[in-house]
């Protein structure tokens, strides 16, 4: 077994986070599995001095951009993701692990970097085609930065100082920065992507239909063409499995495959 690799340490405190749920599965199933995240961050803010600037929870992993101000960032995180993994064994009637052993973190040496780190952590939901701007999606920090009065512990005022010290004139360079295309690279997911073969296609696909299709065996997607279309469009968008190998997992022509867009 290899050795971990040390974490980089930021000069400023601030990390980009990433946190995901072990074996590929959706621990935020519904709106309140999320909002209890959310809660577990304000109640970890009460022990620990640290600032938040964006988060966003898609339903497997969720991204942070946090200043630890002093603070271990490794305490913050445990502490966090404790107190969800406990909720969730209980919601769940489970016990194990939750989440992904080791959370993913890179550094944010500048205000620059600060900035686009904000901007692709809102512009998740997007990159998912689950929402067609950020303000379409609501567990993400986004609309925060446009209300008077936000969430205590996020620091909207912090980023937004850096565009310009008038607030409304930052907002408005805040909702045009966010929307422009970016191709800087930050700590992604990559795990669906990873998902090339079809043993790893039918193990994901088998977790996929229960959370999503209530248990729905692969055998009968193709008696459902409305099923059938939304599944392969999954498949193709959140995969690396071949068109080949998708239709061989659903046991279907590779010509019903192709005709599904995914644009």
């Amino acid at each position: 077994m290899m050795p971990r690799q040390s974490r980089q340490l930021s000069g400023t405190g601030v990390y980009h986070v990433m946190l995901r749920g072990n074996e590929r599965k959706n621990v935020f199933q519904d709106e309140e599995y999320k909002q209890r995240f959310l809660d577990g961050i304000e109640a970890k803010g009460k022990e620990a001095e640290f600032a938040v600037y964006a988060y966003c929870i898609m339903d497997n992993h969720v991204h942070l951009l946090i200043n630890v101000k002093g603070q271990e960032l490794a305490s913050i995180m445990k502490g966090i993701a404790v107190r969800y993994a406990t909720f969730y064994n209980w919601k769940q009637s489970r016990v194990g692990h939750v989440f992904q052993d080791r959370f993913k973190s890179e550094p944010i040496q500048d205000d620059r970097y600060l900035l686009s780190a904000v901007r692709y952590i809102h512009n998740n939901p997007v990159k998912a085609r689950m929402v067609d701007k950020p303000s379409d999606y609501r567990w993400s920090s986004y609309s925060e930065y446009f209300k008077p009065q936000g969430r205590a512990w996020l620091e909207t005022e912090f980023v937004l100082s850096i565009i310009t010290d008038n607030r409304n004139i930052a907002l408005k360079e805040f909702e045009r920065f966010s929307l422009l295309v970016d191709n800087s690279t930050f700590i992604d997911i990559e795990d669906e992507k990873a998902i090339r073969t079809i043993e790893e296609g039918r193990a994901h696909l088998t977790d996929y239909l229960g959370e999503q299709y209530n248990g729905l065996a692969i055998d009968q997607i193709k008696k459902d063409r409305q099923k059938q279309t939304e599944i392969i469009r999954y498949l193709r968008t959140n995969t690396r499995l071949s068109q080949r190998v998708i239709a061989s997992l659903l046991g279907i022509d590779k010509s019903v495959v192709e005709k599904v867009k995914t644009d």
